[in-house]
């Protein structure tokens, strides 16, 4: 028998509090780069594991790091001075029995072909130089990690923090930005990937601030800056409006001074280029969001293995059963799951599996405890599927 544990908490439901505040790094914050070029070079050592040796190696490579470097923006131009550098670290399988694994040339392949992909005015080959320095696994982690012929056993005694559902200030910074990314974007290419956007509610005011990047090739001059600004403004406020009737005030790139020329100009997009650093796991949790109204875990998901790293399997997991139980619970009003391993210990077994919930008006407890008891239980018992959607890129991780 799991110990799974459920409990109502007397709390204000998060939308009847006074005060909210959520936070989102897009995918072009120096922080989020990190945590994408980690999972991105996880995932590939994934399948490539998987493909010789037909299960996941040892490996966690949670520990990129980006340091800034320099540039020159200028309306209808710019160029790269010193390019960022990017350190690939962590550990990883490099010797199967007697054969190498080209760990080194799978990570940087990897990272490149990540920002290709996702920042659409870097050039990987000449604004960024990428050095990896990752290394061999310890040996007792190594033992623990062993699971082929069964569950595999936790590397760490970690927790794992869910909730859900989304309220309607999370929906609306994380959908802002990713509206941003993949559509504003599009039709208008100044928009750069490096967006952060700070949600506030105040009772029934929602105030969004939103600090975006520009890419200086596609920005004309400085009243060409300005409507751009305000097109923005003006497509986060509609996006916003999808999700609440409350009042909604946007303000984009706060921090200008129109009047003596400083204003959030670069080259690629990106606040890496400039000045600005990153590392994993500062930004966001693994619902893509950072909920100060909410419990979460400061453990780093991006990167660490998806086959015994709690710290990883457990964040992405107590979402998979909060989402699951708010869906299918018609009286549950909000749920947070939390997860604890024992190191060496199998992960479909917790120390404790615990549910935190808000029933809605006149339901107790008991009433819907054996339903949600039932959601924890079955995936913990699946809990192996998360390595699968993990690598196979079907679970985002920031």
């Amino acid at each position: 028998m799991r110990n799974i544990q459920v409990e109502a908490i007397h709390q204000l439901p998060i939308e009847l509090q006074e005060i909210e505040l959520v936070e989102r790094k897009g995918i072009g914050h120096p922080d989020s780069i990190c945590d994408g070029i980690a999972e991105a070079v996880s995932r590939a050592l994934c399948n490539e594991y998987k493909k010789r040796y037909g299960m996941i190696l040892h490996h966690n490579t949670d520990e990129v790091a980006i340091v800034a470097g320099r540039s020159r923006p200028a309306f209808g131009g710019g160029e790269i001075i010193t390019p960022s550098y990017i350190l690939l670290n962590g550990r990883a399988t490099k010797w199967a029995g007697d054969e190498e694994v080209p760990v080194d040339v799978i990570a940087l392949r990897a990272a490149k072909s990540y920002l290709q992909e996702s920042i659409h005015n870097l050039n990987p080959e000449t604004d960024v130089v990428i050095d990896c320095k990752i290394g061999e696994g310890s040996y007792d982690l190594v033992e623990i990690f062993d699971s082929r012929d069964r569950v595999p056993l936790a590397n760490d005694t970690s927790f794992g923090v869910g909730h859900a559902p989304f309220s309607e200030v999370e929906n609306i910074v994380y959908n802002i930005e990713r509206e941003m990314v993949n559509n504003l974007s599009k039709r208008e290419k100044a928009v750069g990937e490096d967006i952060k956007v700070m949600g506030l509610r105040v009772k029934d005011k929602i105030t969004v601030t939103i600090a975006d990047a520009f890419v200086s090739r596609y920005v004309d001059d400085i009243d060409h800056y300005v409507a751009i600004r305000d097109e923005i403004a003006t497509f986060a406020k509609d996006v916003a409006s999808s999700y609440t009737d409350r009042e909604i005030e946007v303000f984009v790139n706060v921090g200008d001074d129109i009047e003596n020329g400083s204003i959030y100009l670069t080259v690629t997009g990106l606040s890496a280029e400039m000045g600005d650093d990153g590392s994993v796991g500062r930004g966001n949790r693994a619902n893509g969001l950072i909920t100060p109204n909410r419990s979460m875990s400061l453990e780093a998901t991006s990167g660490k293995n998806p086959v015994n790293h709690v710290g990883k399997i457990y964040n992405l997991l107590t979402t998979q059963i909060a989402n699951e139980a708010i869906e299918k619970i018609a009286d549950l009003q909000e749920i947070s799951v939390r997860i604890l391993s024992q190191i060496g210990q199998p992960i479909d077994n917790p120390l404790v599996a615990n549910a935190q919930i808000i029933p809605k008006n006149g339901v107790s407890v008991d009433d819907i405890a054996p339903a949600i008891t039932r959601i924890i239980d079955d995936w913990l018992e699946r809990v192996t599927e998360i390595t699968e959607l993990v690598s196979e890129g079907k679970i985002t991780t920031f």
